[in-house]
């Protein structure tokens, strides 16, 4: 896989990632919990599901490059930004269109 496909992959990656936590009502997709999971459970999740991406595309960099490039604060902040923007249509999910289709 040349570095372009290395990149669409990531980036789907990250997508899906920042939208499981919305579309599970178990805990970290392994207990379930009784009454639903609480908002912070989701966050929690989604910060966690963060991480790991970012792990995963340290990792994905440093086999195709040989070593790490140095990043700032900025870079990390834009990046949780991006992850937020990708979990939107989640949390639509969750929190819009499940108790509408639950009332009718």
């Amino acid at each position: 896989m040349d570095m372009h496909n290395w990149e669409l992959l990531y980036i789907l990656l990250a997508f899906v990632a920042a939208n499981l936590p919305w579309l599970s009502n178990r805990l970290f997709f392994i207990r379930p919990v009784a009454g639903g999971k609480a908002l912070q459970w989701y966050l929690l999740e989604w910060l966690v599901m963060y991480f790991i991406v970012g792990l995963i595309g340290m990792a994905v960099e440093n086999s195709l490059d040989g070593s790490l490039h140095a990043q700032g604060w900025e870079f990390y902040v834009i990046a949780l930004c991006m992850f937020a923007v990708f979990a939107i249509p989640g949390f639509i999910w969750r929190f819009n269109v499940l108790p509408m289709l639950r009332r009718s």
